[in-house]
């Protein structure tokens, strides 16, 4: 996956960061990505350690208050495509875990790469008895730059409005993962795949503790 790519993905999630309480009850989408990207920008522009780079202050924001609002499971049978059914209930668990966690590690660094960055979100029609929609905006980039396409799909649940795939400039996130996660199967299985999400990921966080201890 392109860096570009990556970084706008995680500054799509940070959007929806910030409003744990509003999810518990009926909040337009579009009203909430609107009232929560200020939030967080906010936030970033405001805190030094985040924007000095802190790992730790970083991943703890993005665990508390934007993981909770995506929906993992879905992302990754929609990633996994018709492997999904291949794997066993406990493969499959591991799979949202190591997932989830590569996720949040790789894109982490775009809360403050993208900072100066603002959103403009189109507003819905009126969704009625919808249970799935797609929020499209778009992110403002420096004078001269054009705008980038970001559309969130949604998917009404039992505890508010779920987000189950970011598509950013025509691309999907779990389309994007999609053929490596088919290759690293056809390769060597489901726990091929497993074993390379692990690998990844530890990987990630060595990289992690490299750059805190310079």
């Amino acid at each position: 996956m392109k860096t570009h790519f990556a970084a706008f993905v995680l500054l799509a999630t940070c959007f929806l960061g910030l409003a744990a309480p509003a999810w518990s009850i009926e909040v337009r989408p579009d009203a909430l990505v609107d009232k929560t990207a200020q939030e967080v920008l906010a936030i970033v522009r405001q805190d030094k350690e985040i924007q000095a780079g802190n790992t730790t202050k970083i991943l703890d924001l993005v665990e508390a208050k934007i993981l909770p609002h995506f929906d993992f499971t879905r992302m990754t049978r929609l990633a996994m495509g018709k492997n999904w059914a291949k794997a066993a209930p406990d493969q499959q668990q591991q799979l949202v875990n190591e997932f989830r966690t590569l996720l949040v590690r790789t894109y982490s660094n775009a809360l403050t790469t993208y900072r100066d960055h603002t959103i403009t979100v189109e507003p819905l029609k009126d969704l009625g008895d919808a249970t799935d929609t797609t929020v499209k905006t778009k992110v403002m980039q420096d004078q001269g730059q054009q705008p980038v396409p970001m559309d969130y799909s949604m998917e009404r649940t039992n505890d508010g409005w779920k987000v189950y795939d970011v598509t950013v400039a025509g691309v999907s996130l779990v389309t994007n993962y999609r053929s490596t996660f088919n290759s690293q199967v056809r390769e060597g299985g489901v726990e091929k795949l497993i074993k390379t999400l692990v690998d990844k990921n530890r990987a990630l966080v060595a990289n992690d503790k490299k750059a805190a201890a310079r």
